[in-house]
């Protein structure tokens, strides 16, 4: 007895279903990436803000710092390099040597606290080279009395540096944390951030204010573009398919 025939395949409707599931991952890639693109341009309109709002604060009139009703609520995109100016007297006996790397090579912030009449704000005075670290060889730099500070305001830096993390036993300091400055050097009634002192000379010419480097990246720009053609290739791909005529 001969074999009975075996049915030929559905290959037309087997394509039409590979065909209408391309067409569905080409459109949904389209929507997900028009609305990554769309975050992007709302990030940018919002880093662009940002920047205009800093640069304004950089270049204003100081003000008085906030006072320490109004310590807790400082925050980062309402405060963050306010230009601010303080008086009061410095505590070189506590100032601490945070690691630094500048444009004038590698050496130590001075952190220094001031004592002023509404409590203590730790200043970074400014930089020091390595073989200055040592107070004494930069006492005419150790201004003693009363004294205005003009500077910008800093968030506190909890985080150390890549791979490395405070040793205040040791003396070891990579971020300017200052709450846990104040604890190490017993200081109380601190505000939780802290003043980068501006290029007005000091005695000696140590330490060197003015090096606060303020840099916002803004690449949103080239992501919001990189999103959107991706979207448009993706709907043209759509496109490229219903086009295509269903193989016979």
């Amino acid at each position: 007895m001969s074999a009975a025939p075996v049915p030929p395949l559905d290959v037309p409707r087997h394509r039409g279903w590979r065909r209408a599931s391309a067409v569905a991952f080409c459109l949904l890639a389209t929507l997900t990436f028009l609305a990554l693109g769309i975050w992007q341009a709302e990030r940018r309109s919002w880093k662009l803000d940002l920047i205009a709002r800093i640069d304004a604060r950089i270049h204003a009139a100081p003000v008085a710092p906030p006072p320490p009703a109004r310590w807790d609520a400082v925050n980062d995109r309402a405060d963050a390099y306010r230009r601010i100016r303080l008086v009061g007297r410095f505590d070189h006996r506590k100032e601490t040597l945070v690691q630094a790397l500048t444009e004038r090579g590698a050496g130590f912030w001075v952190l220094t606290p001031l004592l002023t009449d509404n409590g203590i704000y730790l200043v970074n005075r400014g930089f020091v080279p390595g073989d200055r670290r040592d107070p004494a060889s930069r006492a005419q730099g150790q201004v003693q009395g009363r004294i205005a500070v003009t500077g910008l305001l800093r968030i506190t830096e909890p985080v150390g540096a890549f791979l490395r993390h405070n040793d205040p036993a040791a003396g070891r300091w990579y971020s300017r944390d200052v709450g846990a400055i104040a604890r190490f050097k017993s200081l109380e009634h601190v505000a939780p951030f802290f003043v980068d002192a501006d290029a007005t000379p000091n005695p000696g010419g140590l330490p060197i204010g003015g090096l606060t480097v303020v840099s916002l990246p803004n690449n949103h720009l080239v992501y919001m573009l990189t999103w959107f053609a991706l979207a448009a290739l993706s709907a043209f791909g759509a496109v490229q398919l219903l086009r295509r005529e269903p193989a016979r």
